[in-house]
């Protein structure tokens, strides 16, 4: 059965396969149904972080609100950062559609797919460090592992792994229906059981076993597991505060948070779907993380403080992608770029996960802008209207 909710870790563009079920388990917190008008908020539930913003008609403020009124969002956050560094965090809806609490301001949310830059850092400073090598092939590192069906990992790249070039099948498409821990082999073991999409290199298809794959070169590269990798080579040197890799079995989300919500179909409920095992994210869309946290890391990153010039020049080396993010989108290295409408590019990736989208950019002048929403979105113009709040607040 393709499924809903396993559309998480599909990256933030056309849908791919997903998964239905994980919400069977997640009904247990459901809170019945709720139709549009119960949880409009009141014009008090949206505030900026400042009074000036709040008293006037403010160019994010708006759209937020709107995502809410006539978007159907219970919640929606957003943090922007200007070219001279300062910042300001929006909200607008509700956090907890049972009890009607306030949004917290750049409260923590799952950042589904923006996990995959991490990883591509941690993979690039070991590239640096001569421990491994973009054309390096696969099974240099995991000997043996990568065997199918037009798939063998003496003819797929690291590069590939990052850039999204080597056919290999997205395992989210085929997992089944159990909402439970995985292990990153099985995660690898589901997708080898398909048929490889095309030969290394020949073509671009979105597949998060790609970054599943990378974890696992991390960790035999390392000798560590990939969260304390991540937490020691990004987290931690840049100092992000609210960022993690949950731990095996941690379905929570630690810090102030807006409830994530899932809907079956179009008129269906609204159920709860906070807490969830992420493990079937993995390396492709496993941490938690707040708007804030996320402009710091992308702008840190563009600033050449995560990467030497070398490998943040690869990062930024791209191909088309733009069946996948959008016109003019094109896949780095684990980076998307995208054209705004002011000019120039804005850097980033975006994430999805049950319950909550989110999108964001950073641009080389210092902008950044993140926003998210408190719902997974499953329609082409749902994500394009996120992405042009994203635009709005680069751009303003």
């Amino acid at each position: 059965m393709r499924a809903q909710t396993r559309q998480g870790l599909r990256p933030p563009g056309r849908r791919q396969g997903t998964r239905r079920r994980a919400l069977t388990t997640a009904a247990a917190m459901a809170i019945g149904a709720m139709t549009l008008a119960a949880f409009a908020p009141p014009a008090s539930a949206s505030a900026s972080v400042s009074a000036s913003a709040s008293a006037r008609p403010d160019a994010v403020q708006q759209p937020l609100d709107a995502l809410v009124r006539d978007g159907g969002m219970p919640a929606a956050l957003a943090s922007v950062k200007d070219r001279n560094g300062h910042t300001r965090t929006y909200t607008a809806g509700v956090a907890d559609l049972a009890t009607g609490s306030k949004v917290p301001r750049d409260g923590q949310v799952r950042i589904g797919s923006n996990t995959k830059t991490f990883v591509a850092v941690v993979v690039l400073q070991l590239v640096a460090e001569r421990r491994m090598a973009l054309d390096a092939k696969v099974d240099t590192y995991l000997p043996g592992l990568v065997r199918g069906k037009g798939i063998d990992g003496r003819r797929i790249t690291v590069r590939q792994l990052l850039q999204q070039t080597s056919g290999l099948p997205n395992y989210s498409n085929y997992l089944g229906d159990d909402v439970r821990y995985y292990a990153p082999r099985e995660l690898l073991a589901t997708a080898l059981r398909q048929p490889a999409d095309f030969a290394p290199g020949t073509s671009w298809k979105y597949s998060n076993t790609n970054y599943v794959l990378a974890g696992l070169i991390v960790q035999k590269v390392t000798g560590r597991p990939l969260a304390e990798e991540i937490d020691r080579r990004v987290i931690k040197r840049i100092g992000l505060r609210h960022t993690y890799f949950p731990a095996p079995g941690d379905v929570t989300i630690r810090e102030p948070h807006p409830h994530g919500y899932y809907r079956e179909s179009a008129d269906g409920p609204l159920r709860d779907i906070t807490e969830i095992d992420p493990s079937w994210g993995w390396a492709a869309g496993q941490m938690i993380s707040t708007g804030s946290d996320l402009n710091r890391f992308f702008s840190a990153l563009l600033a050449g403080r995560l990467l030497p010039p070398a490998q943040l020049a690869r990062m930024r080396s791209t191909v088309p992608a733009e069946a996948t993010f959008g016109p003019g989108a094109r896949y780095g290295l684990g980076l998307v770029s995208r054209p705004l409408p002011c000019g120039g590019l804005s850097w980033g990736h975006g994430g999805s996960f049950p319950g909550y989208e989110t999108r964001g950019g950073v641009t080389d002048d210092g902008r950044a802008a993140n926003v998210t929403v408190t719902t997974q979105l499953t329609d082409e113009p749902g994500r394009r209207t996120l992405e042009r709040v994203v635009d709005t607040a680069l751009c303003r």
